[in-house]
This record gives structure tokens, sequence and C-alpha cells, in this order.
């Protein structure tokens, strides 16, 4: 099955007509043209009466061919119903909740040798390198208008740099408060089956501040992912089966003063954990993604125990950054890597 794409942007294209946002400002214009697709030069979306010997599922947006092999758009919105066992190639929106892409590969339509497109590109995306970026965090490809995908032979196109599922891969996102790392570390894991976020942090009783942080949280999060609440960290990256995203190490290492009264007294129990957490992440079985305060760069605490934190935390992201393949720190909303 030959599958042609004569554009890969939104409706609108990318870059929008008159539209004067920095992403649609970076681009020529023309670029990216509207998305389109013909299958084998004889079927267009939606796929609702095939020619023959072609079979149509998922409400029209899949399209089986006479060899067997299938393809799949998934537009923005929910994923389409109907989806019937894998498909070889999986077309599909990853600026509108990427996540799905996870789904995706959760239910079985999308394995490791499905080859996954992104398509309705536009200004969601700031540029052309962020969109790459987000990929490859994903295990998909981006490819030109005009191109001509063959389903019987995915090794056309290079595989991207880091498949999503290879591991393990410890990564460390740093970054100041509302900088956007949690958002960085989700989106790092958008493409993952499974993943279990492990909250390290006071469910928000008696605080309602805290308590709507942890909502934003939440309603951000994709459904399908686990949730962990928890402060044995060692513990959970030993015995991990899914992959891991850790939110976040500095509100771990305050409940963790907080267990051992480590604010005004010893704090050799505190070293100890951290100890433990290190060396668990250096043995670490499945990839994760933790997230910390990048404490280094605001002002001296007044207090001696708020000293002792910041110095903590500082010494333990400088051990597990010194144990990790990736370390990024995130500036209002902007991802710089740490070579």
């Amino acid at each position: 099955m030959k599958v042609f794409l004569p554009g890969t942007a939104g409706a609108a294209g990318w870059p929008e007509p008159g539209c004067r946002c920095a992403s649609c400002r970076r681009l020529p214009a023309g670029r990216r043209r509207p998305f389109g697709m013909v299958v084998d030069g004889v079927a267009r979306l939606p796929f609702l009466a095939p020619p023959p010997g072609y079979r149509a599922f998922a409400g029209g947006h899949g399209l089986e061919g006479p060899d067997g092999t299938r393809v799949l758009y998934v537009p923005p919105g929910p994923c389409p119903e109907g989806v019937e066992g894998r498909c070889d190639l999986l077309l599909i929106d990853l600026l509108d909740r990427p996540e799905r892409l996870g789904l995706l590969r959760r239910d079985g339509v999308a394995d490791r040798d499905t080859l996954v497109v992104a398509v309705g590109l536009d200004h969601r995306a700031r540029s052309e390198e962020e969109l790459a970026r987000r990929l490859c965090l994903w295990g998909a490809h981006v490819v030109p208008d005009g191109t001509t995908l063959d389903t019987t032979s995915p090794a056309a196109l290079p595989l991207p740099q880091r498949p999503a599922g290879d591991g393990p891969w410890r990564e460390l996102v740093l970054g100041g408060s509302r900088s956007g790392k949690s958002a960085e570390a989700e989106t790092r894991l958008a493409g993952e089956p499974y993943v279990t976020y492990v909250a390290t942090g006071p469910g928000g009783e008696g605080d309602a501040e805290w308590a709507a942080r942890i909502r934003v949280h939440r309603e951000r999060r994709p459904a399908h992912w686990a949730t962990l609440e928890t402060t044995d960290l060692a513990g959970v990256v030993r015995d991990a089966a899914t992959p891991l995203l850790v939110d976040g190490l500095g509100t771990w290492l305050a409940a963790v003063f907080d267990e051992h009264g480590a604010w005004e007294g010893d704090r050799t129990a505190v070293w100890r954990r951290c100890d433990e957490l290190v060396a668990a992440w250096r043995g670490a079985g499945q990839r994760i993604v933790a997230v910390s305060d990048e404490v280094g760069m605001g002002v001296v605490p007044a207090t001696a125990s708020g000293r002792a934190f910041r110095d903590a935390l500082g010494r333990l992201n400088e051990r597990l950054a010194a144990e990790s393949e990736d370390v990024a720190l995130v500036v209002a909303g902007r991802v710089l890597p740490l070579p």
C-alpha cells in the first residue's frame, strides 16, 4: 500500500495565512499545506466507499488494502472507534493530546513496527525544531509535503534517534517555580503505553492553594496513567515494572526531612535516604523521568533549616544528574539541554 501525502499541516496550513504569531512568522509562506491523503492513487479520506478489494474501518478513518496492510488516520479529538488490531501506518495529529499515541500503543493499534507519522501540523508547535524534538521523544516521524509512504517498506524512513519504549533511560528535568518543568516531563512520556506517575508530595488537605495545584496536575495527566503516592522513592525505582514520572524530588526531600525530624536535628537519615535513591536510580531497569527544583539561582534562605534543605536538594540534583543520560533545564517553558 502506498500513501501519498500532498499536505501535512492543519486545516489552515502552516504558516497560517495572515497569522502573526511567532511560529507562523518563523516559516516561509506556504511551507506546509493542509493535510490530505491518497492511498494507492484510488482512495481518499474519508474512506466511506472504498474501491473493490479495500476495506474501510474506524468510521472511514482507516483503510485495509488488498495485501492486508492497514493505515489509520487519527484526527484531533477522541481516538476513532472500531479499530480492529494493529495498523502498519498511523497518521496522527500529535499536537492534540499526544498521550493518545501511548493509548493506541497500549491497545495494540500501534507497535514498534508501526510507522507513526505526525500530521495536522500547525502553530501549536512553536517551530519545526521543537516539533522534531517532541517527535523524537515519542518515536514518531515528520515528513515533507508530497511524500509517498510505502507500508511494505517502512525502513525507507530512518528511525527517530530514540524510539519510545527503549530503556533504561534516566532523565532529570530541572526548573524553577512555574517554569513548565512538570509539563515538559509529562510530554516526554506521552508516547508510552504504560506510565506510573509517582506523586511524592502531600495531598493538599487543609491547604486550598496546594490542592488547586494538585488538581491542575491531575486534570492534565493522561487518564490511562497509573498514580502512586509514596515517599519510598528508592523502592519504587528498584521495583518499577513501567516507565516512571516522579514529580517531584523537592517535595520528596521535604517529606524525608519531615519523617526524620531533620529540619533542626540530625540529618544522617536524610543523607542515607538520598544515597539509597541515587543507588536505585543508577540501577534503574525502566525509563524514568524525574522533576526537580533548581535551587541554585534564588535568594539565600533566611533560616538555617532552609539553607540545609536548599543545599541537600542541590547536592541530590547534582548526583542524579551525574547518573542520567539526559538532563534539561526548563525556563519560561523553553527547554535547555544540559550536556
